[in-house]
């Protein structure tokens, strides 16, 4: 029993009093006959095409090219990649010196196939190849800031 019910009145065992002024609920999912008297038909039933092929043609579609309708040929890796590759070596140019050059050129590479690739029109992702071409120019920057810093460091011995 929950507490604020009068005693020996269930609050799950009957319904509340019925409004008639209150608006009328319609579930609009609820399967509802049609009002003309024609039979329900359902409109998520599956119908066969009149050709009796399920796709335009006559045919299937060949395995590994999708379904119509989808856009094909787009690759997107090398402008991902590229992007990765030119944020990793903006931390590494700033501890590592020279050894981010390789991540920083092979960001840079990558991107700009990857812009290649977006202007084209075989790649959707053209921000991101332009990221890993911008990122990995900053990293090479950092890396050849840093090793230069380093070395006079170095040599003028400040320790």
């Amino acid at each position: 029993m929950q507490p604020g019910y009068p005693p020996g009145q269930d609050p799950y065992g009957q319904q509340p009093p019925h409004d008639p002024t209150a608006p009328q609920y319609q579930d609009p999912y609820a399967q509802q006959q049609p009002s003309s008297g024609q039979p329900y038909q359902d409109p998520y039933a599956q119908q066969q095409p009149i050709s009796g092929q399920p796709y335009p043609g006559g045919t299937y579609p060949a395995a590994g090219y999708g379904m119509p309708g989808q856009p094909q040929g787009q690759s997107n890796t090398l402008g991902l990649i590229g992007m990765i590759l030119g944020i990793v070596s903006i931390p590494f140019g700033l501890c590592c010196g020279l050894f981010t050059a390789p991540f920083a050129l092979a960001g840079m590479v990558l991107g700009f196939l990857g812009l290649n690739k977006a202007n084209q029109g075989q790649a959707s992702n053209r921000g991101q190849a332009l990221a890993g071409l911008i990122c990995g120019g900053v990293g090479l920057v950092l890396g050849i800031i840093m090793f230069i810093v380093g070395n006079m460091i170095d040599i003028n011995d400040f320790t």
